[in-house]
């Protein structure tokens, strides 16, 4: 199961339609449409090469060329949008805490995967609004 996360600080914005098997992100992305605000930026990973949205500023890490190496300040932007997008990983680790949404889901019916990632999800940001993590974190 793969879903695509927006995620704005420690709060989860918006929340893809769950796809099954192996399916990439961009062709996710592609398919759902969420609007961003104009001037925004996104930081997304290699998954989302070739995704573009108009009016949005988009970070991501630069790809090793092959057989070379990546220049000191490539490397020391890369490292800068690791450091960004480790929230966003912390924010998935969190919702995967339910170990509903990482163990196997024997439950078949329609809709129903979605609803509880769905549910997980609200979790999250309920937790996060109870008792947030430190400021430093964002």
């Amino acid at each position: 199961m793969k879903n695509v996360l927006l995620i704005n600080a420690l709060l989860i914005l918006f929340l893809s339609d769950t796809y099954e098997g192996s399916v990439h992100d961009k062709p996710i992305a592609n398919a759902t449409s969420y609007p961003l605000p104009d001037g925004s930026e996104l930081i997304d990973d290699l998954g989302f090469l070739g995704y573009v949205l108009p009016r949005v500023q988009h970070t991501r890490p630069i790809k090793k060329p092959k057989g070379k190496e990546l220049t000191p300040e490539q490397k020391a932007h890369n490292r800068e949008v690791a450091r960004r997008r480790i929230v966003a990983e912390h924010v998935i680790s969190s919702v995967t805490r339910c170990r509903i949404v990482k163990d196997t889901i024997r439950l078949w019916k329609d809709g129903l995967r979605d609803l509880v990632m769905e549910v997980c999800c609200g979790l999250h940001n309920f937790r996060s609004r109870l008792s947030p993590w430190p400021s430093s974190v964002t």
